[in-house]
């Protein structure tokens, strides 16, 4: 069994800022699924489905970015699902607009709602789906640049970002985090030289 748990805050006012793609990504996997996320368990929305042969739990933490890990790791000692089977969707500001990065672990890297998660399940070994969202303008703070939402352009990305990150979380799944690195990681470079 595989968690998927997308990083962002619940209420109307936050749907479709930077800070929500990984409830972006959920809400793909969700409908490619044919499951709905809309049980409150766990400080999450929850939804149970198939994905690629295996039995996930699909997770939107209802708890605030920074609190992420309560949510996570409630899930994780409730489902038994081991720490690298528990895969982390979420923005990232090192990245450009689109642009994905898989990992099998690592640092939080400023990013408070990894911060959390590392915290609550003890250990940076869990993979991640990074999903870029471009860094702020200098003369903004962050936690206003995160909260802001995509222009026009970069919200076409986006949304093909997204399809992008679920694609990839499925190929994780059925194939392994070594080929969905070497069929994402880097792509928008290659694709642009």
């Amino acid at each position: 069994m595989y968690i998927i748990a997308g990083l962002g805050n619940p209420g109307k006012q936050y749907e479709s800022t930077r800070h929500n793609v990984g409830f972006c990504v959920i809400d793909i996997l969700a409908d490619r699924m044919g499951v709905c996320v809309e049980e409150k368990k766990h400080k999450a929305l929850c939804g149970r489905g198939i994905l690629e042969g295996h039995k996930i739990v699909l997770l939107k933490p209802q708890t605030f970015m920074n609190l992420s890990g309560e949510s996570i790791r409630g899930a994780a000692d409730y489902y038994k699902v081991e720490k690298e089977n528990i895969m982390i969707i979420y923005d990232d500001i090192s990245l450009e607009p689109g642009q994905l990065r898989i990992r099998k672990k690592g640092s939080a890297g400023g990013h408070n709602g990894i911060k959390n998660i590392i915290a609550h399940l003890g250990t940076q070994e869990f993979p991640r789906i990074k999903v870029g969202i471009g860094d702020k303008p200098r003369q903004m703070d962050l936690a206003d640049y995160v909260l802001s939402r995509f222009s026009k352009g970069e919200q076409e990305l986006m949304d093909k970002a997204y399809r992008d990150a679920a694609d990839a979380a499925a190929m994780v799944i059925g194939q392994g985090m070594d080929p969905a690195m070497n069929h994402y990681n880097g792509k928008r470079k290659t694709e642009e030289a």
